[in-house]
């Protein structure tokens, strides 16, 4: 699921940005040394979230100190004589050369900015850690809104499986029932233009292989099951819900594609199509669930 949160502690300011992603994927930006540490931040980030693409940034609003000062002196150096040689050559006044002087220090590489090395700075951590998890509240705020709305679509996409699941179930007698009515009127047929006895008993045989063929009542009832699990998981959201979900959506998958392949029946074959739809609908909106 999608959204943000942003906090502050002391001079640290924090955003988190999440978009969907069936796993969890942490990115860091921002101030050093923060980038090379996202295994640390990913921990707090656990805590919070189990699924998502976050960008996590980290701005650490740092006052120089006098230790960080460190000029290149020997770049510095060599700009300069590098400098005087040129203006020399040019013949330059004196002030003129004076200027040029004046700018070595924005030369590139003459004074860097103060980078930091080693571990996670001990003075800025616990306000980073705080504010990141300041950030994740909100984000989560926003994220329970959505899963709110999304909660809803699932239980009305649910209603509707339930639905075309209850006249599948209907119609099923009348598939036999059909059945017997086509073989009886070819029987029927086959006698007339042939002249060929046919016995009652060969008939009900045929019926009943059509019947024991096309017989998915199993798959119906492992897939009201299935549905009734689904609506309970929605409902209670469950730990880690989102797998479990998948998971149940497979199953049902499993189940409607083998009660359209045995039915054999153009009215049931509709209401499979139905279902099949909507379980595509379902299936995208569990993979952002936690």
């Amino acid at each position: 699921m999608t959204g943000f949160g942003e906090a502050r502690a002391d001079a640290v300011a924090v955003e988190v940005r999440a978009v969907n992603n069936r796993h969890l994927k942490v990115t860091v930006r921002g101030s050093d040394p923060y980038p090379l540490f996202e295994a640390e931040v990913e921990k707090v980030v656990r805590r919070h979230v189990r699924r998502g693409s976050l960008l996590v940034h980290v701005h650490a609003d740092r006052r120089a100190r006098p230790t960080d000062a460190a000029l290149n002196t020997d770049l510095l150096t060599a700009y300069l004589k590098q400098a005087r040689t040129a203006c020399d050559a040019a013949k330059l006044p004196e002030h003129y050369a004076a200027q040029v002087f004046a700018g070595a220090l924005a030369l590139p590489g003459v004074a860097p900015e103060p980078t930091r090395h080693g571990g996670l700075p001990d003075d800025e951590w616990p306000a980073v850690e705080r504010a990141l998890g300041e950030a994740l509240t909100k984000l989560d705020a926003m994220r329970r809104d959505e899963g709110k709305a999304m909660a809803a679509e699932l239980i009305a996409l649910h209603r509707h499986v339930g639905d075309e699941l209850g006249r599948v179930r209907g119609h099923l007698p009348a598939v036999t029932a059909g059945y017997r009515q086509r073989i009886l009127e070819r029987v029927r047929q086959a006698v007339t233009d042939a002249g060929v006895a046919v016995s009652q008993d060969h008939v009900i045989r045929e019926v009943a292989l059509f019947a024991d063929r096309t017989d998915v009542a199993e798959e119906v009832t492992r897939l009201s099951a299935h549905l009734d699990q689904f609506a309970e998981l929605v409902r209670t959201g469950d730990e880690a819900a989102g797998r479990k979900l998948e998971f149940v959506v497979q199953e049902m998958g499993r189940e409607v594609n083998t009660l359209g392949s045995k039915a054999g029946d153009v009215t049931v074959s509709r209401h499979v199509f139905e279902i099949k739809a909507a379980l595509e609908k379902v299936r995208e909106l569990v993979q952002n669930v936690e």
